[in-house]
């Protein structure tokens, strides 16, 4: 910890998260979306907000392309600045939860060490890591960012799944095999799942 931190002291607010549990009438969660690139994370974290939203949560997407263009413009796709990355959100999601709001991430997030820290940081209590597990080979031929091109023609270093891993989630919340099925399907297949976990 930087010395200066020592001179940190959190304040402590009259309103806490009980209160704002209790106002709203539900718990929020952190529902982690993490896969490949190309893998459908954004388009069913952008369906499963529109429903929980329809029905009366207060919720908020936090999207890697979204938040590298503000919040971490700074950091690079190294090893070490995608660490800092997933540290980052973490905290900021922390923030979001505390105020009583569902957050959605769609981060690849590949390291399972990053997603062990972000649920450290966020209580496991209020993290749901979601596995949107679609095959690589489907992710390049979707290449809907043209990310692969690039990784394949060597303009993009570090890319997940080529010359850098991505470490799958070995027990998550909540697993969807998007191979063969419609983005409603894995949609409705995540619904089942949080409505069975009681997280709606």
């Amino acid at each position: 910890m930087p010395m200066d931190n020592l001179n940190v002291i959190p304040h402590k607010h009259t309103i806490r998260s009980e209160d704002r549990i209790e106002r709203n009438g539900y718990k929020p969660k952190v529902l982690w979306f993490t896969g490949l690139s190309g893998s459908g994370k954004s388009t069913l974290a952008n369906e499963v907000e529109k429903y929980l939203f329809a029905k009366g949560f207060s919720t908020y997407i936090l999207d890697g392309d979204n938040v590298r263009k503000g919040l971490n413009v700074d950091l690079t796709f190294s090893e070490s600045d995608r660490i800092e990355n997933i540290r980052r959100i973490s905290h900021v999601a922390s923030l979001f939860v505390d105020a009583g709001v569902f957050v959605l991430t769609a981060f690849i997030s590949p390291f399972k060490e990053d997603r062990e820290r972000a649920k450290i940081i966020l209580g496991e209590e209020n993290f749901l890591e979601i596995f949107i597990d679609t095959p690589f080979e489907e992710c390049e031929k979707r290449d809907v960012k043209g990310l692969y091109k690039k990784a394949r023609a060597g303009e993009l270093k570090n890319f997940t799944g080529l010359d850098s891993p991505f470490e799958s989630p070995e027990s998550p919340n909540i697993h969807i095999k998007t191979a063969g099925k419609t983005v409603n399907e894995s949609f409705e297949e995540i619904l089942q799942a949080l409505d069975l976990q009681k997280v709606i």
